[in-house]
């Protein structure tokens, strides 16, 4: 019975949510489109032409966001253990990311592109035990830095979803290592219970 109660509601705020709304009527497929926008306009992350990979793309919502703003000479490339229909413009491959014959599929559909920017919303499927669920969470992030560390340009950006807990001050010096500069943003559209922060690594160290 709680756990129906925990469902109306959450349904009740899915539905009365502003960026939800705010989505339907610009035609994202997520509120998760404005997390990336509000990032993308204070640290200016895309530019037109550019190559993007986005990882944990499903329903698309990043994908669309980054598409409009790198436009018609620019590709995405996206990757997700979901279904995502198609978008004009980007190219996906449906594997888990942790799987390494799919993470092979998805540097040969690369090819030899040059990549400027990985943006990584992965998330797992939450059961609701906080360890368990920082932890795999965690493990997502550390592949979406190491893939970042391979495919990236000199000098190019990474923007990964990462859950606050005992992994997060490990984390925040392995990127440090990588980038620069390594910012912490908290988008509004990220819900203030959330645990959730985005970290972004400003220009790949050689």
């Amino acid at each position: 019975m709680k756990s129906a109660k925990t469902s109306k509601a959450w349904m009740k705020e899915h539905v009365n949510d502003f960026f939800v709304k705010q989505a339907r009527k610009e035609g994202y497929r997520s509120r998760a489109a404005y997390k990336l926008k509000e990032i993308a306009e204070r640290d200016q992350l895309f530019k037109p032409g550019m190559t993007v990979i986005d990882l944990g793309a499903a329903p698309g919502g990043w994908s669309q966001v980054a598409i409009e703003k790198i436009g018609k000479n620019g590709k995405v490339f996206a990757l997700d253990i979901l279904e995502m229909p198609s978008l004009r413009g980007v190219t996906f491959i449906q594997g888990d990311f942790s799987e390494e014959a799919i993470l092979r599929e998805f540097k040969t559909c690369l090819g030899n592109c040059s990549i400027d920017l990985v943006i990584s919303d992965m998330s797992p499927n939450i059961a609701g035990i906080g360890v368990s669920d920082h932890a795999r969470s965690s493990y997502l992030a550390e592949l979406a830095l190491v893939f970042s560390r391979e495919q990236l340009n000199p000098g190019g950006n990474f923007l990964v979803k990462f859950f606050q807990g005992s992994n997060f001050d490990q984390y925040l010096k392995d990127m440090r290592a990588s980038f620069k500069k390594v910012v912490v943003r908290k988008p509004k559209a990220s819900r203030d219970r959330s645990s959730e922060l985005y970290l972004l690594g400003l220009e790949k160290i050689c």
